[in-house]
């Protein structure tokens, strides 16, 4: 599989997205729409991954073995100790039942199932947020779930027939797209946290990176692009 290298204008949108969110938790009233940064970073996400996916398959390279390996030791080892850490810090500041429902956020966290933890315990009798210092884990597991999903999806689509590739893709964002729009007003929180009703972001940088890895526009673009190729 190819090696991609770093890029610092998508640095550069992280670091938009986190801000605008950092602000609208810090700044409700004056920075209300800051949790886009979200968004942000689901479309960031798969741009990337679609991009490593599809470099590889394009060059004939791609291993499912090295893709997955990448992502464990990119992302466990700071899970890892952000939980352990959590854990340390709430033994010293939560009430024992708030403890106790930590543990779960926390196995759920590592299981990177917790969107669906969230969206069961939301309702009247949901507890503050102040108490779920694991709240943020919800992305990452969306994140995960399309990771699990996507890359098998694409390989199957590729090895039956490369050109269905793109209207599998629209087929599936426009599935995504729709259910958000037609179940955000009756449903918000189910919208907010069920990945069906998310993909269609992370589809959107799927999209985005079709066009840069296989239709490339003209020979000198495509070259400026292979010398800018994504990171992991």
């Amino acid at each position: 599989m190819n090696h991609t290298k770093y890029r610092p204008d998508i640095d550069g949108l992280r670091a938009i997205a986190i801000i605008s969110v950092v602000l609208f938790h810090g700044f409700p009233e004056i920075f209300p729409g800051g949790f886009i940064g979200v968004d942000i970073f689901f479309v960031i996400s798969g741009y990337l991954i679609s991009s490593i996916i599809l470099n590889g398959l394009n060059q004939g390279n791609f291993s499912f073995k090295e893709f997955y390996s990448k992502r464990v030791k990119r992302i466990f080892p700071a899970l890892i100790t952000t939980l352990f850490l959590v854990l340390v810090a709430a033994w010293f500041t939560l009430l024992s039942d708030d403890y106790r429902s930590l543990g779960n956020h926390t196995w759920s966290g590592g299981a990177f199932i917790s969107n669906f933890l969230l969206w069961r315990e939301s309702g009247y009798f949901d507890t503050a947020a102040e108490t779920k210092p694991l709240l943020h884990l919800w992305p990452l597991s969306i994140e995960e779930q399309f990771y699990l999903i996507w890359p098998i999806s694409v390989w199957l689509i590729w090895r039956l027939k490369k050109s269905w590739l793109f209207p599998v893709t629209a087929i599936i964002f426009t599935i995504s797209f729709a259910f958000n729009v037609f179940l955000i007003e009756k449903e918000s929180i189910a919208v907010f946290y069920n990945p069906l009703t998310r993909f269609w972001e992370l589809l959107v940088g799927t999209i985005l990176a079709y066009y840069v890895t296989l239709k490339k526009i003209s020979p000198k673009e495509s070259g400026s692009l292979n010398k800018h190729t994504p990171s992991s």
